[in-house]
Parts: C-alpha cells; structure tokens; sequence
C-alpha cells in the first residue's frame, strides 16, 4: 500500500459525509434522543418553515456583514483617497455603521426572544407538571407552532389535574366503603374469639354477608374500570329487548310488591338487537334498582322501550321526590348518592359505562318532588 493510500481519511461509510449515502441508515446524530425517530416524524412538513427561518437568520447574518464590509471600505477609501478627503468625515460613516449594526443586532435579539421565551415558558411547565403539579397553565404566545405547543400542553394539564382529582376521590369513596364491611366483620370475629358470641349460623353468616357486600363491590369497580377504558369484552347477539325488558321487571315483582310501587311495561316498534344481554340486563337492573330504591309506596315506576329506525331507547320513570339540581349532573358518576342510599353509589356509573361501550347514550331528567327519568338509548348496527 503507497503512502498516500495509507493516510488518505477512511470514511467510516466507506462515503465522506457529505455524500447522500452516507446519511442513510443509520445516520443518527449522537446528540439526537434515542427514544426518538431521525428524522422526525413531521419533517416532511416542518421543513418550508424550517428552512423560512434559516433564510431569515442567515439574511440578517449576510446583512451584518455586508454593512461591516462597506463601513470598513469606505473608511479605507476616505482616508487613503485624495478625491476624497473634502467628502464627509469617516467618523460618520462609523456611526451610521454602528447604527446599521444595532439595528441588525436588535432584530436578531427579538427573533431569538421570540422563540425562546414561550419555549422557557413550557419548559418550566413541564418541570413542575413532573414535580406533580398539575395546576401549571402556558400562556399561549409567540410563533404559531409554540402556541399550539402551549394549547395542547395546557389540555394535557388539564387532564391530568382531573384525572388525580379523580383518583384522591375514588380512594376516599373506596376507603368509606370498605371500612363499614370490615369492621362489621372484624367486631364479629373479635366477639366469637372473647366468646362474646357463640360461633353459630346466624353470627358466621353475618360474616359471610359483609364479605359479599366487598366482593361486590370490587366487581363493580373491576366493571366500572375495565369499561371506562374501552376494554371491556362485549358478546353480542340479537336481542329481543321487549322480552328482556319484561323478564326484568318480572324479577321484580316481589321487591316492588312488598315495598307498594306498582310497575308497568310499555314497548313499541321493533326492538331487535344486537347487544350483548348480559351487559344491557345488568344497565337496566341497576337503573330500575335506583328507581325503586327512591319511589315511596303507592308509586308508580314505568318503562319504556321504544324502537326507531336507526336506535331503540328505554326510559325508566319513577314518581319519586326527584333528583335535587346540584346532584344531577353528578348523578352517573362514581359513589354518588342521597345521604339516606344504602348503597355504595356505583350502579348508575356502571349503566353509564355499559351503555357507553355500546355506543349508546344516557341522561337524567328530573324535576325535585315530581320524579326522575333515566333514558338509555343504543345504536343499530353498531360493532363492539
């Protein structure tokens, strides 16, 4: 091998740099994230702006210059000319220079304050959003991409502030609700070991009561979960909602009975559809539990199924005192009830998510001390 071989640069490419095939693969820069794609998954239409504002920063550059280079030239020329040297001092045009300069260098600066203070702005956001303080809000300013930026980041903080709202409440609706069962259970188990009570049925099945009453509710915090998150397996069939509707209200004859609330069924058009009649039984269980739960005796509860053309909408009406106006928006979320409820407040939020991952609607309507309506209506047609 020559000599000129040997100390020729081996490219690592086998390309120099600057060749196109060299900057293909895996032509990441060091300085890039890892965790990120290069190039970036915009770039095709980041690039006019990109390369606007290079154009722009590197006009200005060729803009300082060009003035430095004809203040230095015309002072050359004034004080080496002979033709010259009754003109106008050189002194002036160091000074219209030097202003040409500050008018440059003033453009740059607020080009580079106008970029950087919104990018500041979010940086620091993020910092305190990861010290965990949702609160945080960007004031959407500067170029039009950063004030996109600032927007989605304040709806991120936004939900991200809703979302531990959430789970603080659900911990302490969850902690309430668990603490009455076990320590129904613990006083009992406390007095069969002192041989307060003897361990017969009657005292073991208080137990084993409280224990269903946990079970049950963590099912339906498992539903309500798995629902909300869009996993929730749906096994559709056809449907007559009709029969579903009756069987249900026939199931609750006897509560309905015993407590003096008479109930009524009353179905038109075709009620044919797919769903799944596990789920849709369980909606319309805890809907005419609520029902009936509120409605005194010599009530009425009456539903209502109802088929249209493109949906099928059942409504569940009761002549109870009604839902009071700073309950009813909260009325479908989790652990809401009246103080006197004895339940845990999660059947309504479980209607709602089942209906809801049928591609279905549901809302309240009540007016205080003349009953509620609670109207579901799910879509024909509709995959799971």
């Amino acid at each position: 091998m020559s000599e000129e071989q040997s100390t020729r640069p081996r490219w690592r490419h086998g390309r120099p740099p600057w060749a196109r095939e060299w900057r293909e693969g895996d032509a990441r820069p060091s300085w890039w994230p890892a965790n990120e794609p290069f190039p970036p998954r915009d770039w095709p239409r980041m690039r006019p702006r990109f390369m606007r504002r290079v154009a722009f920063f590197a006009f200005l550059a060729f803009l300082f210059f060009a003035f430095l280079v004809a203040v230095f030239v015309t002072v050359l020329i004034n004080f080496f000319s002979p033709a010259t040297r009754g003109g106008p001092h050189p002194i002036v045009f160091v000074i219209a220079g030097l202003f040409l300069l500050m008018v440059v260098f003033n453009m740059g600066r607020q080009g580079v304050r106008r970029f950087a203070a919104p990018l500041g702005d979010l940086v620091d956001a993020a910092e305190r959003v990861e010290r965990g303080d949702y609160s945080v809000r960007v004031e959407a300013r500067g170029p039009r991409s950063l004030r996109a930026f600032a927007s989605a980041f304040n709806a991120m903080s936004a939900r991200l502030e809703r979302s531990e709202e959430e789970r603080r409440r659900l911990l302490a609706d969850v902690t309430h609700e668990l603490r009455t069962p076990l320590t129904v259970v613990q006083g009992n188990v406390e007095a069969l070991i002192d041989g307060v009570h003897p361990p017969d049925e009657t005292h073991l099945r208080a137990i084993l009561d409280e224990t269903h009453v946990v079970a049950r509710l963590i099912d339906d915090l498992r539903t309500v979960s798995v629902a909300e998150a869009g996993a929730l397996p749906l096994h559709r069939e056809s449907t007559d909602l009709g029969a579903l509707v009756r069987d249900i209200i026939a199931s609750f004859d006897a509560t309905a009975g015993s407590a003096g609330v008479m109930l009524a069924v009353d179905t038109t058009g075709n009620l044919s559809l797919d769903v799944d009649p596990v789920r849709i039984r369980e909606v319309l269980t805890n809907v005419v539990a609520n029902a009936l739960r509120y409605t005194p005796a010599g009530g009425r509860i009456t539903v209502h199924a109802t088929g249209f053309e493109h949906d099928v909408s059942i409504a569940v009406a009761d002549t109870g005192p009604g839902i009071a106006p700073d309950v009813l928006p909260h009325i479908f979320e989790r652990f809401t009830r009246s103080a006197e409820s004895p339940g845990a407040g999660l059947g309504l939020a479980i209607a709602k998510s089942l209906v809801v991952a049928h591609g279905g609607t549901i809302d309240a309507r009540s007016e205080p001390g003349r009953g509620a309506e609670i109207r579901f209506t799910l879509p024909r047609g509709t995959a799971s």
